[in-house]
C-alpha cells in the first residue's frame, strides 16, 4: 500500500483520513471495502486511483513445515520473493526482499544468480509483510531475501520502522549484510532504534571470502568487522554472524578456529547454516557441523545451528530466485 498515492488521491479529504488507511491496512484487512469509517466516496476513489498492494501475488507454495513463499510481480512486472516462516513455539517470521534480483552475486547465493532489476521501494517491502499480516498474526522479520539490504538502506529504513503497526518490534527486526561498507556505516552511525545487525561472513580469511562472495575484494574483513564493532560499543547489542555450511570449502575444525579466533564473543553471535541446494556446493554433513560447532563451544564462542524452513519448497536461506 502506496501511502503518498493514498494521500494524493485523498488531498481533498481531512488529513486523518490517511492515518484512518493505514491502520486498517496494518490490522490486515483486505480491501479498501472493509474500511468501514471511510467515506463511501473515499473508498470509491481509492479503489479507482490507488492500488490496494504495490505488489501482485503470481504463485504461492506451502512447505511440509509449514513455511509459506509467495513470488510477487511489482507493478512493473518485476519478480520478487518473501517467506512466512512459522515455528513451534509460534513465532510467525517474515523473511523480506529488499530488491528484485541482486547485483553482489555471491556463489551460494541462488538470488545472487538471477539478473538484478532494481531496488524495491518501501511500500514493495511493506506490501510482503502486509501479505502475510493478512494470512495471520506476525511478530518477527528479517531482511534477509533477496537483495543486499545496504544497498538500499533508506527504503529499508523506512519499510522496518512501519513493521512495529504490524505487529513486529523494532527488537524483532533483524537487517542482514554481507558488509557493503557506506550502508553499514550508516547503518551504525544513524539507527537508533534497536534493530537488529546481522552480518552474513561465511568464511574467516580474506582469499576464501573473496572466493564466495566477490564484495570482499572491495569491502575486505577487518573494515566490515571494525564497523561492526563500533556498532556493538555504540548501541549495545551482539552482531549475528551467519555462516553457510559448505563441504570441503569452509567447514573445516581449521576454519572454525580460525573464526574463533577473528571475532569476539562479547561481541558477535554466530549462527551455522546447513547449506540449502542451489546447485553450486555441496552441503556439510551433520558431523562436520557438530565438529566446526563443538570448536567455537570449547573457545566459548556463542553458536547455533539454524534451523532450516521450506527446504522442499526452495524457500529457505540462499534459495530465494524468483521461481514458482
Amino acid at each position: 500500500m502506496d501511502l503518498e498515492l493514498v494521500s494524493e488521491v485523498l488531498a481533498n479529504e481531512p488529513s486523518y483520513r490517511r492515518t484512518q488507511v493505514w491502520e486498517w491496512a496494518a490490522r490486515g484487512v483486505g480491501s479498501y471495502a472493509e474500511m468501514t469509517n471511510l467515506p463511501v466516496r473515499a473508498r470509491a476513489l481509492l479503489e479507482e486511483r490507488a492500488p490496494f498492494s504495490t505488489l501482485v501475488p503470481e504463485h504461492e507454495a506451502h512447505a511440509a513445515d509449514g513455511t509459506v513463499k509467495v513470488l510477487f510481480r511489482t507493478l512493473d512486472g518485476h519478480p520478487v520473493e518473501a517467506v512466512l516462516m512459522r515455528y513451534r513455539d509460534g513465532r510467525r517470521s517474515v523473511c523480506l526482499s529488499s530488491q528484485s534480483g541482486c547485483p553482489l552475486t555471491c556463489t551460494f547465493c541462488a538470488t545472487g544468480a538471477m539478473r538484478f532489476r532494481r531496488n524495491l521501494t518501501a511500500w514493495e517491502m511493506v506490501d510482503q509483510a502486509l501479505h502475510f499480516r493478512r494470512l495471520e498474526p506476525i511478530d518477527h522479520s528479517v531482511f534477509m531475501g533477496m537483495g543486499e539490504p545496504m544497498l538500499n538502506l533508506e527504503a529499508v529504513l523506512t519499510a522496518a520502522r512501519r513493521l512495529p503497526d504490524l505487529g513486529v518490534t523494532h527488537r524483532r527486526t533483524t537487517i542482514s549484510t554481507v558488509g557493503w561498507l557506506p550502508g553499514l556505516t550508516r547503518f551504525v552511525d544513524e539507527v537508533a532504534e534497536p534493530i537488529r545487525l546481522a552480518l552474513s561472513l561465511h568464511a574467516p580469511a580474506d582469499a576464501l571470502r573473496s572466493e564466495l562472495m566477490p564484495v570482499n575484494d572491495r569491502f575486505p574483513l577487518d573494515e566490515v568487522l571494525a564497523e561492526c564493532r563500533r556498532y556493538v560499543e555504540l548501541r549495545g547489542r551482539k552482531v549475528f554472524v551467519e555462516y553457510v555450511m559448505l563441504a570441503g570449502v569452509n567447514d573445516s575444525p581449521e576454519h572454525a578456529a580460525q573464526l574463533a579466533a577473528l571475532l569476539d564473543r562479547r561481541s558477535f553471535k554466530v549462527n551455522l547454516i546447513p547449506y540449502n541446494p542451489t546447485g553450486a556446493y555441496d552441503g556439510s554433513g551433520r558431523e562436520s557441523i557438530a565438529a566446526f560447532k563443538a570448536v567455537l563451544d570449547e573457545a566459548r564462542l556463542p553458536a547455533t545451528v539454524r534451523l532450516t524452513r521450506g527446504r522442499d519448497i526452495a524457500a529457505a536461506c540462499g534459495q530465494l530466485a524468483a521461481t514458482a
